[in-house]
């Protein structure tokens, strides 16, 4: 191996990437944490404190976002290596991360979702999103393929019931609304 191409692995490229994403938030003017200057590890689905602390209703859908992009790594690049891969889902989850908190999706969600007071994410709860993305990904990886199914379909269907929102729902409302949706979410 040539000392040019190891002096920046994989491995090391890894925690360079969320401080990346720091770097971009904070010049986007997002906050650290929630305005309230409280410390709660998770907030609930909706209200002022959702998407502002590390974890919220919200952190399965990024935790489900790590089985996906494992899953899609595995297939379409089987021979890179592992730390190729996570780096890969990092990126791409950051990426949206940070699409997330631009005013056109901020705006969407509020237009076209249940999140009707939503402001973005504080760049906590950013991080955290990233860390849940990264969690699925080494979960996947970890369980065989009928148990990450499993999981994934777990969270999906205990979102489902407990906040009436999902990864697929989320998906959904963000292309191509459905108001019957809508409507169903904000019986809630």
């Amino acid at each position: 191996m040539s000392n040019a191409s190891s002096i920046l692995t994989p491995r090391k490229l890894t925690p360079l990437l969320p401080a990346l994403q720091v770097t971009v938030l904070v010049l986007m003017g997002r906050r650290w944490w929630c305005k309230c200057g409280q410390f709660f590890l998770w907030a609930g689905a909706t209200g002022s404190h959702n998407s502002q602390h590390l974890a919220d209703a919200y952190t399965g859908s990024h935790l489900q976002h790590g089985f996906l992009f494992y899953w899609l790594a595995h297939k379409f690049f089987p021979k890179r290596c592992w730390w190729w891969r996570l780096n890969a889902a990092l990126a791409l989850e950051i990426a949206w991360e940070i699409w997330e908190n631009t005013p056109f999706i901020i705006d969407r969600y509020r237009q076209d979702t249940v999140s009707l007071d939503y402001v973005g994410d504080s760049i906590f709860n950013s991080l955290g999103d990233v860390l849940a993305c990264a969690l699925g990904f080494c979960a996947a990886g970890s369980f065989p393929i009928a148990l990450s199914l499993l999981v994934y379909l777990g969270i999906e269907l205990t979102m489902l019931l407990t906040i009436r929102d999902s990864l697929t729902l989320n998906v959904i409302m963000l292309v191509a609304p459905v108001e019957q949706i809508k409507a169903w979410q904000h019986q809630a």
